[in-house]
């Protein structure tokens, strides 16, 4: 099998490759070859063979999907995007990466003649949908988004749903909660604060929060995005019917309950790092978000995710901290 992966060089990137590269199959069928691309090149494996290229490239340029997909890889997995508050402040940069570029890879598949419909598993957004809202959001909520980015993801959204009715290609696409809490360095997301509570005062650091600590939302770990990830490339059309886009479980919580789970694991020291201060921009983008989901339908296609944002903040520490925490 061949696996192809743009956005590769992002954090849910390296940590898929990771995972592939471990299990060295995809469900039962062992993967031969992968190709990994970004806007900068990905790291290469270690310890796959050398079947595997990467290489910097803009999918929206011309000719690049083309390219991407030439030698026909069996499954892709879309996960090249701009995050939401650079889509929101550059408006030209987000339509452009995150709609042009996922057009011209569907573009690609359909004129390169495939001959059957390989797997496109696309990285969506809870940001697709828009308040008002239900106390719980069902997978067939109207998409009304408020945002740039959740514009653009609703788009794509669409595009994959009848590049797939049309038998160009088989598609799945998984609306993602806020992933957290992603290791490194902050991005410019306007939902990186969720992660940063956490992250940096684990690491000994003041952390900044521009929110209130009644903000709720929906999350879950890298370990569990990369498991949705691998697990949406296994289902398969009869599975999913004709909705092939649907919202992926989380642990749904506010700042405070984020907060509190952070004193019960770390003690009052860590979590005295968080330093409050208002952010208008990044309370507006969260004020129109979804807080939280009927996620039936994911959980009963086998989807899995933790069960507490203790479990949640486990996670961070055993895969990014080596189980330690800084005094």
């Amino acid at each position: 099998m061949h696996i192809l992966i743009t956005g590769a060089a992002g954090m849910i990137g390296r940590k898929l490759t990771a995972r592939l590269v471990i299990d060295r199959a995809l469900g039962d069928q062992p993967i031969e070859k992968l190709t990994l691309i970004d806007i900068v090149a990905p790291a290469r494996p270690a310890g796959f063979s050398d079947h595997v290229k990467t290489r910097a490239a803009d999918l929206a340029a011309p000719g690049v999907a083309a390219k991407a997909i030439s030698e026909r890889p069996e499954v892709i997995f879309h996960l090249a995007g701009v995050v939401s508050a650079e889509a929101e402040t550059d408006f030209d940069k987000g339509y452009r990466v995150n709609l042009d570029g996922t057009r011209a890879l569907l573009e690609a598949i359909r004129a390169a003649g495939y001959g059957y419909q390989p797997k496109v598993v696309f990285t969506s957004s809870i940001a697709v949908f828009g308040a008002p809202f239900p106390d719980a959001i069902p997978d067939d909520f109207h998409l009304t988004p408020l945002t740039s980015y959740g514009t653009q993801k609703a788009i794509c959204e669409l595009l994959l749903a009848d590049y797939t009715r049309r038998g160009i290609l088989e598609g799945v696409g998984i609306r993602l909660p806020s992933i957290v809490v992603r290791p490194g360095k902050p991005n410019k997301a306007a939902s990186g604060f969720f992660s940063g509570i956490i992250r940096e005062p684990l690491a000994g650091e003041a952390a900044l929060l521009p929110v209130a600590d009644s903000v709720r939302h929906w999350h879950a770990s890298p370990r569990s995005a990369v498991g949705f990830l691998l697990h949406a490339a296994g289902l398969t059309r009869a599975q999913l019917g004709d909705r092939i886009n649907l919202t992926m479980p989380g642990v749904c919580c506010t700042v405070g309950e984020q907060i509190a789970a952070l004193r019960r694991i770390a003690g009052d020291k860590v979590a005295g790092r968080i330093k409050r201060a208002p952010d208008e921009l990044v309370e507006r983008i969260v004020a129109g978000w979804p807080r939280r989901f009927d996620a039936r339908r994911g959980l009963a296609l086998g989807f899995q995710v933790e069960a507490t944002f203790d479990d949640i903040i486990r996670v961070h520490i055993d895969d990014e901290l080596g189980g330690r925490i800084a005094s």
